[in-house]
Formats: structure tokens, C-alpha cells, sequence
């Protein structure tokens, strides 16, 4: 496991397209191999202030998790610096549903919820390919981050999950994270408190042992 770089980039959009089918493979719902990872990866080798890692084995990379300290500066960082190029590259008539709902994304991109930031300021994403899953990897690289975010005072994270993804939801609450939003159709929102001096705060998954 190590910090991620720029040089990582290409990496990284393998491993967010073939886990970007509720965990599974994705490659076939795409006719734009790239464009998923130049939405939910790419990005965070690039904001300010963004947290990555990945992790490598003698295959190269098999996984990452990404983080921001603070989901509001992103989001604006992403309209500013980061939307209008995705928004140059407009789909080409080949384009399958799942790239058209990605550009739609971009075009008309949602701010997260004033409310919900208040207390889980930060957020990210963790993505592992099956060769290294079921090894603790996620846990560890989670850890990584979580511990950098809370080191940094960040009061708490949040994430979203996708809705048929159960494993996932599972993982993290084995890992303290708790429910923020159910499910309305897009998957359900958790969080995680980071600072044990913050109102409900608890210990990041780090202070413990991540093969537990």
C-alpha cells in the first residue's frame, strides 16, 4: 500500500471500471472505458487537499480508496476545474446508457445535502479488484485514510453505497459506520464519526487492529 500519484491514473480507471457494477465488472456497460474512472477517481489525484492510496501486487494495482476533507470545497473544485473538461467530451453515438447517465452527471452534477455535511464533512471511496479481496486490503487502506483524515481534525466522512451492493454495506458496518440516509433509490448514505471529542464521535477504524 502506498500514497497515490498522477502515474496511477490509468490504474486507477481499471480498477473503478471493473468494480463499478454494484462491486462486479462494469467493462461491459461501457463503450468509454475511461469516462467512469474520470468521474469517480481520477479527480481525487487532483483537488486540493484530496487523501489517496492504493494498493499493488505483482500485477501492479488492484485497488484504491479516495478521499476529501471537506465535500463542499470539492464539489466546487469540480465545477471550476474539473466538469468543464469532461463536459467537452460529449458521447459519441455509440454511447451506452450507463456513459450518457455519466455525462449527465457531469453536465448537472448534485451538491450534497448542507445537513449532512454538517457533522461528516469529509467523504470517499473505496474500490478493490476480487484478486486482492477477502485479504483485508479494503480494511487496511480505509484505515489509511480515515487515520490522515481524523489526524487532520476532520469531525466525521460520509459515503454512499450502491442499492444492490449488500456486502459493501456490511463491510462498513462492521466497521462502525452507521446509517445517515436510507436507501430512497439510490443507495443508502453512511457515516462514520472521526473525533472522539465531537459530539457521538468515535475512534477511527485505524486505532484498532485492521485484521480484526
Amino acid at each position: 500500500m502506498r500514497r497515490a500519484g498522477a502515474a496511477d491514473a490509468a490504474a486507477m480507471r481499471v480498477v473503478c471500471l471493473r468494480t463499478g457494477a454494484a462491486g462486479g465488472d462494469a467493462t461491459a456497460l461501457h463503450a468509454d472505458p475511461d469516462l467512469r474512472g474520470e468521474v469517480w477517481a481520477v479527480p481525487y489525484l487532483h483537488a486540493p487537499g484530496a487523501v489517496a492510496r492504493v494498493v499493488e501486487d505483482d500485477d501492479g494495482v488492484a485497488g484504491y480508496c479516495v478521499a476529501v476533507p471537506d465535500t463542499a470545497a470539492f464539489e466546487e473544485w469540480l465545477e471550476a476545474s474539473w466538469w468543464p473538461r469532461l463536459r467537452e467530451r460529449r458521447p459519441p453515438p455509440d454511447a451506452t446508457p450507463a456513459d450518457r447517465a455519466l455525462h449527465r452527471l457531469a453536465d448537472d452534477p448534485p451538491r450534497t445535502a448542507p445537513e449532512l455535511l454538517a457533522d461528516h464533512p469529509a467523504h470517499l471511496h473505496v474500490d478493490l479488484l476480487p484478486r486482492l479481496q477477502g485479504q483485508g486490503w479494503g480494511r487496511r487502506l480505509l484505515a489509511s485514510v480515515v487515520d490522515e483524515l481524523a489526524a487532520a481534525g476532520v469531525a466525521g466522512l460520509h459515503l454512499g453505497v450502491h442499492p444492490e451492493n449488500a456486502r459493501a454495506v456490511a463491510f462498513y458496518e462492521r466497521l462502525g459506520f452507521t446509517t445517515l440516509r436510507p436507501d430512497t433509490g439510490g443507495g443508502p448514505v453512511l457515516g462514520l464519526r472521526l473525533r472522539p471529542d465531537h459530539p457521538g464521535g468515535a475512534p477511527a477504524p485505524g486505532t484498532e487492529n485492521p485484521e480484526s
